[in-house]
């Protein structure tokens, strides 16, 4: 087997990988809100187990879609008409991840410790207190 053939498989086994998470990630989610539905009885507890599991899903989906986008563009006969190709790619990829995972969060990811950091110190201050008694 040659290197070219080689590398052309391995970005497809990534861009088939990357779909397949998805879709298998869709249907976990639905697994999962159905069963957090069932056992709590609250509808807005399993739409948020399914919005979870679902971003998560796209976003492991979306970085082997990414890996493949690189291999492909790193392999392949460099042009800069590729690397223009590769960097829009990416960037309209890294703006869905972001918004996926502010979705996810709650809040920006280079805001997270903000949001974080007191909450765990906080949380610290409690159990070393609790441990003083």
């Amino acid at each position: 087997m040659d290197t070219a053939r080689f590398f052309e498989l391995v970005t497809e086994s990534f861009e088939v990988l990357g779909v397949l998470s998805m879709v298998a990630g869709f249907a976990l989610a639905f697994v999962l809100a159905a069963r957090t539905w069932k056992r709590t009885g609250d509808g807005g507890r399993a739409f948020k187990m399914l919005r979870n599991a679902l971003g998560g899903a796209i976003l492991f989906g979306l970085e082997l879609l990414v890996a493949a986008d690189i291999v492909k563009t790193v392999t392949s006969t460099p042009s800069l008409t590729d690397a223009a190709i590769l960097g829009l790619i990416v960037l309209i990829r890294t703006v869905l991840s972001m918004s996926i995972e502010i979705e996810i969060d709650g809040v920006a990811p280079w805001k997270k410790a903000f949001v974080t950091g007191p909450q765990v110190l906080a949380q610290a201050a409690r159990q070393s207190g609790g441990q003083d008694r």
